[in-house]
C-alpha cells in the first residue's frame, strides 16, 4: 500500500539529504549508501530521518529486496536525481558533461567473468569517463534476493528476483579438459562413462548453490576423487598442473596450451550470465553505461565463449 504524505512541507528539502535517498534507493543498503558518500550508517540515517520531517512522510521503506521507495519517495527521487545531474555538470569536462557520466557503480560478478570480460571493458569505459569510479565484487554465486548493496549483478543462471530488473546477457560453454601430463599419466577416457576412473576438478558442492553449473558435474558419473574449489581460477590452474579432468568455462581453458578438450559432442553444457539491477540504478546514466559496455564486450568477444573444440582422442605417446 502507498504511504503518502501525512504533513505538509515544513521546510526546504537538504539537497544533502536527498542524494542520501538516492544512494539507498540504488543500492537497497544504508550501510553501502554510507560507504558510497564516505558517510557512516549513523549519518545516513540521520539524513532520512530529517528528509522524512521535512517532507512530512516516509520515503522508505524495508522491503524482501532491501530498502525501497514509497510513493512520496519516488517523488523526491526525481528531485535527488537532478542535483546529482547538477553536481556532474559542474565538476566534469565536456564530453562527460553530456553524458552525465560518473559518480561511484559497484558491480558483482562471477570472478570468471569480472576478470575476462568485465575488466577490460570497465578499463575502457573509465578512460572514456575519468570522474566515473568502479568497484567490482568478484564471487560466482546466485542473485541475491536481499539487495546486496551493488548497483549491477551479473549472475550465472537465469535469477528469479523481485522488484529487479534481470536480463539475458550473453551464454557461455563447459567443456572437459586435461593436460598432456595427466592423460599421459592416466590415459584418455573414450566415453562419459570413463570418468569414473578419474579424478575430477570442480566445485565444492555444498558451497556451490548454482542450479545451472551443479546440473552440470551431475551430467558425469561419480569420480574416483575429486579436486574441488570455490574459485574457477583455481580449477584451470589445477587442471593444469594434471591434477585430474577438470570442468572448465571454455573462455578460460582454449586459452592454455597445455590443455586440451575431451568429449566435446557429449559434454558442451551452456550456461547462461544474467545482468540483474534495481529500476533505480537503471535510472543513473554511469549505471547504463556499464552495462551498455559489458553487452558490447560479449558481443565483440562471443566466439571465445563458445571457443574452438580442442579435443584429444587418441592416446598421448608416453
Amino acid at each position: 500500500m502507498p504511504i503518502t504524505r501525512s504533513a505538509p512541507i515544513t521546510g526546504q528539502p537538504s539537497p544533502d539529504d536527498l542524494l542520501v535517498l538516492l544512494a539507498v534507493a540504488r543500492l537497497g543498503k544504508f550501510s553501502a549508501a554510507a560507504d558510497a558518500l564516505g558517510v557512516n550508517s549513523t549519518t545516513a540515517s540521520r539524513r532520512i530521518a530529517a528528509l522524512e520531517k521535512i517532507i512530512g512522510g516516509r520515503v522508505l521503506v524495508r522491503g524482501s529486496g532491501g530498502w525501497e521507495l514509497t510513493e512520496l519517495g519516488r517523488g523526491a527521487l526525481v528531485v535527488a536525481e537532478e542535483i546529482e545531474k547538477s553536481l556532474q555538470q559542474l565538476a566534469t569536462p565536456l564530453q562527460a558533461r553530456r553524458e552525465g557520466v560518473g559518480g561511484l557503480v559497484r558491480i558483482a560478478a562471477s570472478d570468471g567473468f569480472a576478470a575476462h570480460f568485465a575488466v577490460p571493458a570497465l578499463a575502457r569505459l573509465q578512460e572514456a569517463y575519468p570522474r566515473l569510479s568502479i568497484e567490482l565484487i568478484s564471487a560466482t554465486r546466485r542473485v541475491q534476493q536481499n539487495r546486496s548493496g551493488v548497483d549491477l549483478e551479473i549472475v550465472v543462471g537465469r535469477p528469479n528476483v523481485h522488484r529487479a530488473i534481470a536480463r539475458h546477457l550473453t551464454d557461455y560453454y563447459l567443456g572437459l579438459y586435461a593436460s598432456d601430463e595427466y592423460l599421459a599419466r592416466h590415459g584418455n577416457p573414450g566415453s562419459l562413462a570413463d570418468l569414473a576412473e578419474h579424478r575430477l576438478v570442480y566445485y565444492i558442492e555444498s558451497a556451490l548453490q548454482i542450479d545451472e553449473l551443479d546440473l552440470a558435474a551431475k551430467l558425469l558419473p561419480h569420480p574416483m576423487t575429486s579436486m574441488r574449489s570455490t574459485s574457477v581460477f583455481a580449477h584451470v590452474e589445477a587442471t593444469v598442473a594434471a591434477t585430474g579432468v577438470g570442468i572448465l568455462p571454455v573462455y578460460l581453458a582454449d586459452r592454455r596450451p597445455q590443455l586440451r578438450r575431451l568429449l566435446p559432442t557429449e559434454f558442451n553444457e551452456r550456461i547462461s550470465y544474467w545482468t540483474v539491477a534495481r529500476e533505480e540504478a537503471l535510472r543513473s546514466n554511469a549505471v547504463r553505461a556499464v552495462l551498455e559496455a559489458l553487452r558490447a564486450e560479449v558481443r565483440t568477444r562471443s566466439r571465445e565463449l563458445q571457443g574452438p573444440t580442442k579435443s584429444h582422442n587418441a592416446t598421448p605417446s608416453m
